[in-house]
């Protein structure tokens, strides 16, 4: 598909007050790969840097799995709240490396977490912990969950091929979680926002693996790898990024001095320079790990989170500005009263 026929439409806003999070944690890998380390593959580590602004990313040793690495965010999320396993009501996974095609993830985080409660996956790839946080939020909001865990987990070193200089140096493994209870009437999201255009399908996908096109014993491993068309996703996510924050300001009257923090999903540099720019944000404002972490898909947004929190960047009545957006083509924004 040709980007330039590519149009964005605004999906509906809508609002959700009554929740705030009441902890976050992170966890990433040990193995820490660096550019040079990818040169010796072949890899151009200073093409890297000027074209990504990665530096360093993680990956999971070979017995690790995305579960593995939710778990342990989870728990520190839990700590962080002071939530004990009997207290939480569902737990909400935003994952598109699963580590099985059934039973969903959430029910492996669930049972080693020692909780008694629903356990959902939300597939939306790079978007899905802002689907799974606005799916958590909804339950709070509505009454029906006092404690909803909420987490955003890939191990993307194993969906993208070693052999692709220009995609495989761009993703990292890593695991975000946030737990969400009820608020105040002042805290949640003053506006969200939920948005697909699956005629961007074959721009950022994975073929084979599932039912239109069945694994066979026979089939190449490489038809499984995930596949991205750089050029025309970079200026789609330009252009989401910066008309998901101006509907965002819209629908809640607030200008850009009124937001304490701008999180945006850790795809490239150059985007979040980009649409910061085209805005007139400082890029100061806007929360980046992806020189240390690289693309951790549904993880990039929770993990920013939890590093901020602890480092004291957000506080309570802070507004938040968050957009996650991906494969499919899916996005989601939130302007987040924290």
């Amino acid at each position: 598909m040709d980007d330039s026929s590519h149009t964005h439409r605004r999906p509906p806003a809508f609002r959700l007050m009554g929740v705030q999070a009441l902890g976050t944690g992170s966890y990433l890998p040990e193995n820490v790969v660096t550019n040079d380390d990818l040169a010796r593959l072949g890899c151009d580590a200073e093409w890297i840097i000027q074209r990504t602004g990665i530096r360093e990313r993680r990956h999971a040793p070979p017995e690790v799995s995305t579960g593995d690495l939710a778990v342990e965010a989870a728990q520190r999320a839990m700590q962080s709240a002071d939530v004990r396993p009997d207290e939480i009501d569902l737990v909400v996974l935003g994952t598109f490396t699963p580590d099985h095609l059934a039973p969903q993830t959430a029910t492996f985080v669930q049972d080693r977490l020692g909780l008694n409660c629903g356990a959902m996956d939300v597939a939306a790839a790079c978007a899905g912990f802002m689907y799974a946080l606005i799916t958590g939020a909804q339950f709070v909001a509505s009454g029906s969950c006092q404690r909803v865990l909420v987490i955003g987990a890939d191990v993307n070193s194993r969906v993208v091929d070693p052999d692709d200089k220009k995609t495989f140096p761009l993703f990292g493994d890593g695991a975000g979680a946030v737990v969400l209870g009820p608020g105040s009437p002042e805290q949640g999201l003053l506006a969200a926002t939920l948005g697909a255009d699956g005629s961007g399908i074959e721009l950022l996908y994975r073929r084979d693996g599932g039912m239109r096109f069945p694994l066979r014993s026979s089939d190449e491993p490489r038809l499984t790898w995930l596949v991205m068309e750089g050029r025309p996703v970079f200026k789609w996510a330009v252009r989401l990024v910066e008309d998901s924050f101006r509907q965002m300001l819209e629908e809640t009257g607030r200008g850009q001095d009124d937001i304490a923090c701008w999180i945006m999903h850790q795809a490239n540099e150059r985007i979040l320079n980009a649409a910061s720019d085209s805005m007139g944000i400082p890029r100061e404002r806007v929360l980046k790990h992806l020189d240390r972490y690289g693309n951790t898909s549904a993880a990039s947004i929770p993990i920013a989170l939890d590093e901020a929190v602890r480092a004291g960047q957000i506080d309570r009545g802070d507004e938040l500005m968050l957009c996650g957006f991906g494969a499919g083509l899916s996005w989601g924004a939130a302007l987040w009263k924290w």
